[in-house]
């Protein structure tokens, strides 16, 4: 068996970025050439799966991340793992016990984490997940983690977390006619949605260094490349359609109502709206929170959200 890079949710928003991008890292590194890429996955007959499965260096294996043990991890001689965890209620005892393992495990050298929007980590934030990798980190930072390696990289929202302008859109195609086009950003204050993928990207990169001295037990900002506004949304919805989008619901957090109604615990709920309220003064822009130095000379960010929006738009247009 040979010596293991982990990426756990190797088919989600960012694991598949990492996925591919590490696999073309690993073909030109004279250290890791010889490494194998475990991908796991819930469904290894998805689409995404079997893309990665293709690809050199790469086992799409299917398991069950929450229950990996340090006995799995040392079989598997596991050296650095990517992890994107699932923000359930029990995320902090299922990453904690994972991470836990890694240390026990001897073998595990490196960890690369998503965390969440900066401006939302800390002990007395309301967003429950964001409280969560607060204290992930904070664990992360003790004495006691002092011989596991780790960086922790810190996303603004993703652009499908924002603007729904997908399901306006193909309501608008389906039926011809115009509903409530939502968006959980303001009117004018500028927002800097990442792509998802160049979050993998950069997590890949960081995965492959020879050398993490640099990047060892840090934590990193990532915002898009460019400012989206709820306006400039509504701008590029009105050229597809060709004429004026006539109710649009800034601010939106009707959400919640949603998982409200599917029986979920409301006051976490509504702690969680606060999430999207913190994104409405501008100060996850590019100048509010820019993206960290050292993570820009690994790779230049490039996709904008409005590019993600407008190519929504252009598949379901067809």
């Amino acid at each position: 068996m040979s010596p293991t890079f982990l990426i756990v949710g190797a088919t989600g928003n960012t694991g598949a970025g990492v996925t591919k991008t590490l696999a073309k890292e690993l073909s030109s590194s004279p250290r890791f050439a010889q490494h194998r890429v475990i991908a796991l996955t819930r469904h290894a007959e998805s689409s995404t799966a079997k893309e990665l499965a293709s690809k050199q260096h790469v086992e799409v294996v299917e398991q069950d991340w929450t229950e990996i043990t340090t006995k799995w991890l040392q079989d598997h001689e596991v050296e650095r793992i990517f992890i994107a965890s699932h923000n359930g209620p029990t995320q902090f005892s299922d990453e904690s016990l994972f991470l836990t393992h890694a240390l026990e495990s001897g073998c595990v050298e490196y960890v690369v984490r998503i965390s969440t929007t900066a401006g939302n980590i800390g002990p007395a934030t309301k967003v429950a997940y964001a409280r969560t990798h607060w204290a992930i980190e904070t664990m992360l930072e003790s004495p006691e983690f002092g011989s596991l390696g780790w960086t922790s990289l810190r996303p603004n929202v993703f652009p499908n977390s924002s603007a729904w302008v997908g399901d306006w859109y193909r309501d608008y195609k389906k039926t011809g006619k115009q509903g409530t086009l939502k968006m959980g950003i303001d009117k004018d204050a500028p927002l800097a949605p990442i792509d998802p993928v160049e979050v993998g990207i950069i997590a890949a990169k960081l995965l492959a260094q020879e050398d993490i001295s640099r990047y060892n037990r840090q934590k990193y900002v990532l915002v898009g490349p460019e400012n989206v506004t709820g306006k400039g949304v509504v701008e590029l919805v009105e050229k597809f359609v060709g004429e004026k989008v006539e109710n649009v619901s800034y601010r939106d957090t009707s959400f919640a109502d949603s998982l409200k109604a599917k029986g979920g615990n409301r006051n976490l709920i509504d702690n969680t709206v606060t999430a999207f309220i913190s994104a409405f003064d501008g100060s996850q822009s590019v100048e509010g929170s820019p993206t960290s130095p050292e993570l820009l000379e690994l790779y230049q960010l490039q996709h904008g959200a409005y590019a993600a929006w407008q190519k929504e738009l252009e598949d379901i247009q067809g």
